[in-house]
């Protein structure tokens, strides 16, 4: 008996003694278990971030926006259970929105259609042809009268004008005046069915990346056509030719904006956030590999030719005769190469050609002479210029010019002549 007990507990401490074959076995199924273990973890992590992160807002150009997985997957605690943390980014989001429907709605009323007509083609003599032409903006009444502004190609050509109000009625427009080279008009309706005018902000205070919004007629059928963009440059100058013969008579300086400007939103209105109109539309580059390209006619630049225009039917400039660019419009490589200029002189405008008899020409001015300063008075680019020109100066008044010629700074007397077809 005990002979085959003591077999027994042979036989059982055999079995209990761990062999390598087991020992290796056993190692396989803790490893096993320990990666299933840290891979459960992980995906517990993973799940735990992504829920973290759809609570969180998106950021888009430093507007804050909701999600409708942020409001189902956060967890709301005792303390912000009534007022969870993207209800506020929500409100802010509406808020920006809001401000911007504000601002249409203030001057909307005041954005018209212009429509023309005119004789061409194989009409039959006597016929005309009814146009949408493009679009207007009524800044101004007084008395039984009440004024537009549009671009001056709306209406160039034109036999009869009318303009189509905001609440569908149409009525007869008389053209003041209008003046080619900064393509704006003025016209003149009835008062009668004209309540809203709108308010020209200050362009010159606009920054690059600001909100920008445009109203007009795409189309010419589609009045109070928005869209919304940003300033992209707050300073752009385009060389113009108003003539139609392949030379420019003129650089505009403009204001260029992504927000969809389309054909009939010429002589619309640009405003900003807060309903005032920075811009008078213009111009586009309409080319299929561009987008978001626009154009338009700072408010600042807009007020005194309407001005002149009310008051005289056409802008009576001062003008030195000339034509310009600005040394930004060329490589340096230029500066000193060809204008001769010294390395110090970074800024100001060159001369392009001088009209025969202008007041440049009796004063002896030259091609490639570059305009520092008048009267003391900085001039860095051609915008500088005929801000000086038309804001600071008069017709007949006497200037001192100082410019660099040869590599030398040099000054002259310039009596300034009544206005033309040049830029400067």
């Amino acid at each position: 008996m005990d002979h085959f007990e003591n077999q027994e507990n042979q036989r059982n401490q055999e079995k209990e003694q761990p062999t390598p074959q087991k020992i290796e076995e056993e190692n396989k199924r803790h490893k096993k278990d320990r990666r299933k273990a840290g891979f459960t973890g992980f995906i517990g992590a993973l799940i735990g971030a992504v829920i973290v992160a759809a609570a969180m807002p998106l950021v888009y150009d430093g507007q804050m926006f909701s999600t409708d997985a942020a409001n189902e997957s956060e967890p709301v605690s005792q303390n912000n259970a009534s007022e969870p943390e993207t209800q506020n980014i929500s409100t802010e989001s509406v808020n920006v929105s809001s401000e911007v429907t504000s601002a249409v709605n203030e001057v909307s009323d005041a954005v018209v259609g212009i429509f023309r007509e005119q004789q061409g083609g194989l009409m039959q003599e006597g016929e005309a042809e009814s146009q949408g032409a493009g679009s207007g903006v009524i800044y101004k009444k007084e008395g039984d009268s009440a004024f537009v502004v549009t671009n001056n190609h709306v209406i160039d050509g034109a036999n009869q004008v009318e303009v189509g109000l905001s609440d569908d009625n149409r009525v007869e427009a008389e053209v003041v005046g209008a003046d080619a080279l900064t393509d704006l008009a003025v016209l003149r309706i009835s008062s009668e069915n004209v309540d809203t005018v709108a308010e020209f902000g200050d362009s010159d205070t606009l920054s690059t990346g600001e909100p920008a919004v445009a109203i007009g007629n795409p189309l010419g059928n589609l009045n109070g056509t928005v869209t919304q963009g940003i300033i992209s440059s707050v300073d752009r100058s385009i060389p113009v030719d108003t003539t139609g013969n392949n030379q420019t008579d003129w650089t505009a300086d403009v204001i260029q904006t992504d927000a969809a400007i389309n054909p009939g939103n010429s002589g619309g209105a640009l405003i900003n956030v807060n309903g005032q109109v920075i811009g008078i539309n213009s111009m586009k580059i309409a080319q299929s590999a561009v987008e978001g390209i626009g154009f338009a006619i700072p408010s600042n630049t807009v007020i005194p030719v309407l001005e002149d225009l009310e008051e005289n039917g056409k802008v009576e400039r001062p003008q030195l005769g000339v034509t310009i660019g600005s040394l930004s419009e060329v490589p340096s490589y230029h500066w000193q190469e060809t204008l001769n200029l010294p390395e110090d002189v970074e800024q100001g405008v060159f001369i392009n050609s001088v009209q025969s008899g202008s007041a440049a020409d009796q004063a002896g001015m030259k091609q490639y002479d570059v305009i520092t300063s008048i009267n003391g008075t900085e001039i860095g680019n051609g915008h500088d210029l005929r801000s000086f020109l038309y804001n600071e100066a008069e017709i007949g008044e006497t200037i001192e010019i100082t410019f660099y010629r040869d590599g030398e700074q040099q000054t002259t007397d310039l009596t300034l002549g009544e206005s033309g077809t040049q830029s400067g």
